[in-house]
This record gives structure tokens, C-alpha cells and sequence, in this order.
């Protein structure tokens, strides 16, 4: 990580009233493709990692049975607590978790989502982070982010160097796999953004993902 938690906290503390009208297309279309792949029933409990102002959370809660959603800004939880209130979700809660301290009861977790957040995480930090994760036994993990499926390009629009660290796809494919998870889908929206879905027990995704 390049930047501590609490920088990274005030960072999106800063931007959290203007967050969603700064999203991209390609933002856009990678949250829709986590929820799409996400696919929860309603007596799931699904766990939104990096949840910022709710966009996932929120668009899973009307299937889901119950949505956790964590993040370390204040400012971007409350503008997610903000909107469910509006919405009228009484099966959605927000508070302070990380990657690797999602701060959450694990017993139940079904799914477990992120969208644009693990790449501020160092290679080793996703490791860990994913082997969190896994930890809490969910069927399903559904990771949008930016990521690289070619060689890195700093001047697309997704990420900053001096604060951000992307993986590869292959790097995170590993990681998914050493964790006990089966990639069964790659889902590539721009040659940094895409949508990786891993599963337990079941059989891996037919496709190259052996950059590194």
C-alpha cells in the first residue's frame, strides 16, 4: 500500500459528495458486472468489500437477504447510509472494515464483492486480503477492479501510480487459486478494468490468465 489506511480514508473522505457523478463508463460497466455475477438469493448474506458510497451494496440488496457493506471513508459510508435511506433498504448496514479486517461475522457470508478498491492494496496485501476472504468460507467472491490484462498504461484514467498498485490478472488468478477458490469467469471491460469470478467446488474457468 502507498499510502497509509488513514490517508487513503481522508483521500475519499474528500471526495465522497462528488464520488458518483466522477464515475467513469468503464466504472460503471464493472459494477454492473459484479452485480450480475454476485447473483445473490434472498437468504443470502452477501459482504461488499471497499463499498464506498454503496453502489453494489446497494443494487444487491432488493435480492439479497441481507448486504454488509465496508469501507474505511466515514464520508463515503455516509453518503451509502444516506442513500438506503432514501431507497427505503432496511436489509443493508454500513461501517468501517478493511480487506483484511472486514470487521464482520463470517459464519453467515455467502457471497463477498468488491468493486475499484483491492488495487490500492501492494501484491503481498492482496494475498493476504484474498486469504481473508476465503477465510470466511463464502461460495462466491466477485472482485471488479482495475487490473492488468496487457502491459501497464499510468495515462488511462483509472489509476495513479504514486497512490494505486494494480495487479496483473495472472497475480490475482494465483492468489484466488492458492486461496482455495476456482476462477470460473473473466470478465475483460478495458485492458486495465475487468471483473474476476471465483468459486468453491467448482471447475476453473477455460482461458489464459498466466500474465504476470
Amino acid at each position: 500500500m502507498k499510502q497509509s489506511i488513514d490517508e487513503h480514508a481522508a483521500r475519499f473522505d474528500e471526495k465522497a459528495a462528488d464520488y458518483d457523478d466522477d464515475a467513469t463508463p468503464e466504472y460503471r460497466a464493472c459494477a454492473d458486472l459484479v452485480v450480475q455475477h454476485a447473483a445473490p438469493g434472498p437468504t443470502d448474506t452477501v459482504l461488499d468489500l471497499g463499498t464506498g458510497t454503496g453502489a453494489i451494496a446497494l443494487a444487491l440488496a432488493p435480492d439479497a437477504g441481507r448486504v454488509v457493506g465496508r469501507d474505511i471513508s466515514e464520508g463515503m459510508l455516509q453518503q451509502a447510509r444516506e442513500k438506503a435511506a432514501d431507497a427505503g433498504l432496511g436489509n443493508v448496514e454500513f461501517g468501517e472494515g478493511r480487506f483484511r479486517a472486514p470487521n464482520v461475522d463470517g459464519s453467515g457470508v455467502d457471497i463477498v464483492t468488491s468493486n475499484f478498491a483491492m488495487h490500492h492494496l501492494s501484491d503481498d496485501e492482496k494475498r493476504e486480503a484474498i486469504d481473508t476472504i476465503a477465510a470466511l468460507e463464502p461460495r462466491r467472491f466477485v472482485l471488479g477492479d482495475v487490473l492488468f490484462f496487457g502491459e501497464p498504461d499510468p495515462d488511462e484514467p483509472f489509476y495513479t501510480p504514486e497512490v494505486d498498485d494494480p495487479a496483473t490478472v495472472g497475480v490475482l488468478a494465483d492468489a484466488l487459486t492458492d486461496a482455495g477458490f476456482a476462477l470460473t469467469a473473466v470478465e475483460l471491460v478495458h485492458e486495465q478494468v475487468g471483473v474476476l469470478v471465483a468459486e468453491r467446488g467448482t471447475p476453473a474457468v477455460d482461458g489464459s490468465t498466466d500474465e504476470s
